[in-house]
């Protein structure tokens, strides 16, 4: 069997995504023909055809739905690969993609970031939010900042310290609600919380047990939405311990009630030796380690 290019399977997941030779031809800026020739291709090589025509474009069959996901960690493979050497020799300029949480994400990592920036004018950075743990190993990003400790052996990681969460309410809200005395006394309070049982959710649970009695007057698996209902005055939410303290409007309540997360960044091993890798992890992990401190 001859051993099928990248164009070639770029070519395939391409129809497979947009559902025809010619969406797929203008995804990749290439002509139908040349797109058709290239699945041909593909199919010789592998000794199976990939896709038969159905009345709303091309169907993929049973060896394609196979594919797709060998495909698409080629696609993010050779994503990584073109910004691991993108601008090098210039130095520290070219790209790097970083993930975060969503609150640290927007809250803490904008001022580090805007540090470095400062220093490296030619260094650009994506930055991811979200709650969920992105992949490392397959280069979903360069650099992520996370709040458990991470599993994959393949990783370098820097411990940076603990954020501290508490619970805490508006000023406003406080005023016209009273402080809750005892955790019991979140039964009659607004709650603010999560929608969806996740991992974390468990964890508050289990630490705080009174929550689970509380009514959540307001649901969102963001964590974004969440702080701002808090700084809106909606209810009792969770919240950074060093991001209330740089609000006077937020008081904290029950001080009893704290989770604490081991904070991380980690990246890939294999960009240790990228300057402008190993320069934007550096400025994370110090400006992490000093936020955790705080």
């Amino acid at each position: 069997m001859t051993e099928p290019s990248w164009d070639h399977y770029r070519a395939a997941l391409a129809v497979l995504e947009e559902g025809s030779l010619s969406g797929a031809a203008r995804a990749l800026g290439l002509t139908q023909p040349t797109l058709g020739r290239q699945v041909a291709a593909l199919e010789r090589a592998l000794g199976v055809a990939l896709f038969t025509r159905s009345p709303t474009g091309l169907a993929p069959t049973e060896a394609a739905l196979i594919l797709a996901p060998y495909a698409r960690a080629l696609k993010a493979t050779a994503a990584a690969l073109h910004r691991a050497v993108a601008s090098e020799a210039e130095g520290l300029s070219g790209r790097v993609r970083i993930t975060a949480s969503e609150v640290v994400g927007a809250e803490v990592l904008p001022a580090i970031l805007a540090g470095l920036h400062a220093r490296h004018p030619g260094l650009a950075v994506d930055v991811m939010l979200s709650d969920r743990m992105q992949d490392l190993l397959h280069r979903d990003a360069d650099i992520a900042v996370r709040m458990a400790p991470p599993t994959q052996t393949a990783l370098v990681a820097r411990r940076v310290g603990i954020v501290r969460l508490g619970l805490y309410g508006h000023r406003r809200y406080l005023a016209t609600r009273g402080l809750p005395e005892r955790p019991a006394d979140l039964a009659h309070h607004s709650v603010i919380g999560f929608d969806a049982e996740t991992p974390f959710l468990r964890t508050m649970m289990r630490e705080a047990p009174a929550l689970a009695a509380a009514r959540f007057a307001w649901r969102s698996d963001s964590t974004l939405a969440q702080l701002a209902a808090v700084r809106a005055g909606f209810g009792l939410g969770a919240c950074h311990t060093a991001l209330a303290a740089r609000d006077p409007d937020l008081i904290r309540v029950l001080p009893e009630i704290v989770w604490e997360l081991p904070t991380f960044v980690a990246m890939h091993e294999d960009l240790r030796s990228l300057r402008r890798c190993r320069a934007t992890f550096d400025a994370l992990a110090e400006g992490m380690a000093a936020y955790c401190a705080e």
